[in-house]
Formats: C-alpha cells, structure tokens, sequence
C-alpha cells in the first residue's frame, strides 16, 4: 500500500520541500512533536536561514526538482516530506513521487489534489455538490469584463482582468506564459469578472474520512491577487452565512475525500457567494485560524499524516479576533519587489510573529521576497486592529525598502478600521493616499452597495511609468526607462526607431514569476534599446532611451 495512504504511522524525521517562513514553521511544530528535522537548500539560497535552522541541511539543485526532494530524504533518512506552500505543494505528481518512494506525504493524497487543483475540474465537482460557481467559458459566452486564470495554480499567478476584446489576445499571452513559468503548465481559462467582491475563505482540515470547517479568514485586501492583510472572523458574516459557506466547503472537500489542511475560497458579494478553489496545502495566512481557534495546524498536518483521525466534533468555536498582515522587501507604493542585505531588523514583541529571516541575512531575486508576518489578537476586533498599529509602530528594517510604511497606513485605514474592504480596496484608496476623514454609516455603505458611482477596479497595474522615465536621455526631451526591481527580460517588444505610444508595453520583466510590462511614458519614438530577451537586470538598470 502506498506510503501516504499507509495507517498508524509514525513520523520519526521529517524532510521539508520549502524555504523561507514556511520552513521554520514547520520545523517548530516537528521539534514540538519530538520529530527531526531537515532542510533542502538550493545553490544560490546556501545563506538562507531556514538553510541552517534544521537538525540536517541538504543541498538541492533546485526547490521546484522533485526528484532532488526525494534524493534528500532518502540521503537523510528522513521518512515523510512536508511541501508547506508554493513551489511544489499542491503538485499531485509530487506527492505521488512521494508515496512511491515508500515515504509519507505530509498533505492531501495525489488525487486530492489533482482534483481539487485544476480549477476546471473543481468548478465540475463543485457543481455537483450544489457549491455556487462564477460562469465559465469562452470570452464570447462570459463576455466583459472577464477574468483570466491558470487552470493549474493560483496565487495570482496567471491571472489578468480584462475589460474589453482588444485588450484579450495580449493578456492571454502574458498570463500562459505566467502560468507556464509559475505551475508547469499553461492552460487558462476564462470567467465572469465580478465586481468589487470580498475574498473570504474557510479553512478545512481532514482526515480522508471526516472533514470540519475551523471557521473563515477575511482576505479581501490584496495586491496583483495576492493578500495582504487577512483576518478571523470576517466582518461580512454572521452565523447563518459563515455556516452556509462552512457546509459547502466541507461538501466538497469530501466530494475529493479531502485529507489534511486546506482551503476553499469565495468570492462574497452581499449574501451571494462563489466558489474559487481548493487550496490543497497550508495557507500563508494560516496563524490567524490557529489564534482564534486555539488548533495548531501544522501539527494536524503532521498527525492525520502519521495515521491519527480527526477528533474534534463537527463545530469548533472560534475566540475572539486575530489580523495578520505581510512584511515584504517591496515598493511600498508600486509592490515591486526589492533585494538588499537586512542591515538592521527589529521585529515586535507581545504578538506573533513568523519570521523568514534575521538582522544580516540577504533577500534575493530568485525568491518570495517575504520577511515575516506580523499576527495579533484580541477578544475583540478593534484590540487586535490596535495591537497590530503598536506593533508595527515598533517594527524597524534598515537596508532594504519594504512595505512598512504601507502596512502602517493599511491598518489605521477609516475602511479597514470599519470592516468595509472588497478586493478593489487598493483601487479606491491607492497605497498611501490620504484616507477619508471620515466612512459612511448606515445600511448602503457596503462598496457593493453603494449608489453613487466609483472607479472600477483594473488588473494588477504596469509600473508607473513616470517612476521610472529618467531625466534627459541623450536627445532634448528624452528620457530612458530603468528597470523598477531586479528581473529578467523575457519580451522585448520594440526596436531603434519605432514610434511608440503612451503606455505601449515596451519591455516585460519577470521577478519572483510575475511579469511586469515597461510602458512608454508618452508618444515618442524608441532611440536605443538596451537590453535583450533572456537578460537579467539590476534594479536601475537602463533598459531603454527614448526622444519625442
């Protein structure tokens, strides 16, 4: 019988396919089970500090080689592999390499996660099981606005709204090519874009049998797709919804015979919800469950894997409040990601915090450029909003930019303070503008329901291309375009001597496997390209000169 469907195992040294905070995560909760640890450190990451935090360090030639996960904890004798998330976490063949190695799988079964991560086949089941769906189908049939995704992964990876037919063959490009470089594969599909929407998810945990809802995280606050600022409970729901989202979540979970911790997202509008995925792995946001619920679920993971059932009743009552918010190496403006050496780091005491780094240590191009996540609770919602202020307050980075300044402003923001957030909140209120003095009050003031008109949200921005146009490039009234973070080029779209227009995509740069289109910051005409597809460039760097 496979190993990771193998009963009454015993985990005795546990290999973990990551890097970064999700590692050292994993290894606490593996030390606090008596288990060994080891970690897999690829070529260009050797410094890293979840590289020397493990009982064991194996080098690696790369996180996304399965085989070479494989070879690690065979060299170290280790007998389960955790994939914590990204890279290779919900990769069904993976954890099917896993098994046949005759090792453990510390995460749902292969057909699990094939299931429940083409999203094309979990909207099918999700049908069957009565869970409310978004339309799907072909850009005629959907019509615009339309959202494109990857059919294999998410995390805003191959992902690009677009609102009208012209724009559709360029985004499909991008977001295959995105997909492709994120999952392995570039499959895509198309489906209804719903406006201003809340993005509420419900955290699950199973045992391949028995499968409960530990109540839903608020994540409606996000960038280029991905979140920013999530939260437990949610503002948006009371008992009889937060149980209808719960009983549909649990509905497909055991549609797949779900095991293990996972995921499924919504989008919310008013009482209306819609299934998005299964996420088949430990979330990033996942701290602010375990707060409220008092549950470590890491160490479920490790125990439903080991062979123990599920034991915790069909309802888990959840304890006042917790908010979590992500401390990243990026424009605190822009969110382009940023490297440097962390010349001084003071994180906050009195709340949890999950780090992925310390004072001297280096965050680099190839990888999240995440530091550490910042988590409070209280026995109420404005406590927790007020321990995670002060505690940003006291947080300090020197020699790298990161996002603190933002962070600081999310949170004392009047909408966020209110619990009125939809997935455009960064559309209404862009990053460090000057909030309202004030936020309505009364029964119209959800975004969704207001009757005065507002800007619609856009997809994930292109750099602004006045942060980045130079001075004089050569010629009076030129300018040269310089690359906003480090990255490859991966499409050069002009030549010497094209006319251009403002805003037409002129370079795409890839950083941490999201494409960044360069864009012409006026009409002008392209007087030296500097660099070609494949390079790798310097945040800075000159890519091109143009003259009016």
């Amino acid at each position: 019988m496979p190993a990771y469907v193998r009963a009454a195992l015993a985990i005795q040294k546990l290999l973990v396919a990551n890097r970064g905070e999700i590692a050292l995560r994993i290894f606490r909760a593996a030390r606090d089970s008596g288990i060994g640890t080891v970690a897999v450190v690829a070529p260009d990451d050797r410094g890293s500090l979840h590289a020397r935090s493990a009982d064991e360090t194996v080098e690696i030639r790369s996180y996304l080689d399965s085989e070479e996960h494989i070879r690690a904890a065979k060299a170290s004798g280790a007998d389960a592999v955790h994939p914590g998330y990204g890279f290779l976490a919900e990769n069904p063949d993976f954890a099917k390499a896993v098994g046949a190695a005759g090792l453990v799988f510390v995460g749902p079964t292969p057909e699990a996660l094939r299931l429940g991560g083409d999203k094309l086949e979990a909207k099918r089941i999700a049908k069957e099981t009565g869970v409310p769906v978004v339309p799907t189908g072909e850009p005629d049939e959907v019509g615009f606005p339309l959202m494109i995704k990857a059919a294999a992964g998410g995390g805003g990876r191959g992902m690009r709204v677009v609102r009208d037919a012209s724009e559709l063959e360029d985004a499909l490009d991008a977001a295959r090519r995105e997909a492709k470089a994120a999952f392995g594969d570039d499959r895509v599909f198309c489906e209804r874009y719903v406006e201003r929407p809340r993005h509420v998810e419900i955290q699950l945990l199973g045992d391949g049998k028995t499968v409960v809802a530990l109540g839903e995280r608020e994540c409606s606050v996000q960038r280029r797709h991905q979140k920013v600022l999530e939260e437990s409970p949610s503002t948006a729901l009371d008992s009889s919804l937060r149980k209808e989202m719960s009983d549909a979540a649990v509905r497909f979970a055991e549609a797949i015979g779900y095991r293990s911790a996972g995921t499924a997202e919504f989008m919310l509008s008013g009482r209306d919800f819609f299934f998005l995925e299964l996420n088949g792995r430990i979330q990033v946001e996942h701290p602010v469950t375990e707060l409220v619920t008092g549950i470590d679920l890491v160490t479920a993971q490790i125990r439903i894997a080991g062979g123990e059932p599920l034991e915790l009743g069909n309802t888990v009552a959840l304890d006042g409040h917790a908010v979590e918010v992500r401390l990243y190496a990026e424009d605190p403006k822009t969110f382009l990601p940023q490297a440097g050496r962390i010349e001084r780091l003071r994180l906050p005491a009195g709340i949890r915090v999950d780090a992925g780094v310390e004072e001297g240590d280096e965050v680099g191009v190839g990888y999240d450029p995440m530091i550490a996540k910042l988590i409070a609770h209280g026995p109420t919602r404005d406590e927790a909003l007020a321990r995670l202020r002060d505690a940003l307050a006291e947080t300090e980075v020197a020699g790298v930019t990161t996002n603190l300044p933002f962070l600081r402003w999310l949170v004392s923001h009047p909408a966020v303070r209110a619990g009125r957030t939809t997935t455009a909140f960064l559309t209404d209120y862009p990053p460090l503008s000057e909030p309202p003095l004030r936020m309505p009050a009364g029964p119209w003031d959800d975004p969704w329901r207001l009757n005065l008109p507002a800007p619609l949200p856009q997809s994930p921005p292109d750099v602004d291309e006045a942060a980045h146009a130079g001075g004089p490039g050569g010629a009076a009234g030129g300018s040269s375009l310089t690359a906003p973070m480090p990255g490859t080029v991966i499409q050069v779209l002009a030549k010497e001597g094209d006319s251009v227009k403002h805003r037409q995509p002129l370079i795409v740069l890839e950083a941490m496997k999201m494409e960044t289109p360069i864009v012409s910051p006026y009409d002008a005409v392209v007087k030296c390209v500097h660099v070609a597809e494949g390079d790798r460039v310097a945040g800075g760097a000159l890519l091109v000169e143009l003259e009016e």
